[in-house]
């Protein structure tokens, strides 16, 4: 099948010309970070960092999708194998560590890790770095997504950095589901391909799918 078939349903929304140069790079490949990578490959981004250190567990089977037969595996190997079957052409490249500021990154980044002291290391790394940055955060079914790539939003970003010891603690059997990280998933890589088509992004989208309550904040506010 040729290329142009392959992508054509979605050539009017994710620029051919603009993700051909896209070099992507995934921190944390948990429950939203694997949805991003796969979503990544599906749509043709031909280069793919995946950076975590972690092995696969049982406990990350329902909440994050993981096989079975991924059991033991680096979470980067069993993530970066499936995205190789969903697209053979794309080069990606594993990084089974933890995020360090001498990493080679992409020119887009998805900050998929669950610590917020990490977060602001990866910021402080990158942030002037690259054009598109996106962070996730999970709460069982309460998702913020916050996306910085450009003045108002890289300024609203690190307002959201709070101390590690402000942090909510919720309990470990109420902490991830995998719809609600599919969702966030969804919502880093609308705010890419609005990117992409050089349209103005949402610089923080609070979900609370419980009380199905949205709330987009304008940084320019």
């Amino acid at each position: 099948m040729r290329d142009d078939e392959r992508y054509s349903r979605q050539r009017d929304i994710v620029p051919p010309e603009r993700i051909v140069v896209c070099r992507a790079t995934v921190i944390g490949v948990g429950a939203i970070g694997r949805q991003v990578a796969l979503q990544l490959a599906a749509m043709g981004v031909p280069w793919l960092e995946l950076v975590d250190f972690d092995l696969v567990e049982t406990s990350n089977l329902a909440s994050q999708g993981y096989l079975e037969d991924d059991l033991g595996q680096l979470k980067v190997e069993a993530t970066a194998m499936q995205c190789e079957r969903i697209n053979a052409g794309i080069e990606i490249v594993s990084v089974p560590q933890r995020f360090r500021r001498s990493m080679e990154i992409g020119n887009a980044v998805f900050c998929c890790v669950d610590k917020i002291d990490v977060r602001r290391l990866i910021w402080q790394a990158v942030g002037d770095q690259v054009g598109f940055f996106c962070d996730s955060r999970m709460s069982a079914e309460v998702l913020r997504v916050l996306t910085a790539c450009d003045a108002p939003s890289r300024s609203h970003y690190p307002s959201t950095l709070f101390r590690t010891e402000e942090a909510f603690v919720g309990p470990c059997t109420a902490k991830t589901t995998i719809y609600c990280a599919n969702i966030a998933a969804g919502l880093m890589i609308a705010q890419f391909t609005k990117h992409l088509r050089h349209l103005p992004v949402d610089p923080d989208i609070q979900l609370n799918l419980l009380a199905s309550e949205l709330n987009v904040t304008d940084a320019c506010r």
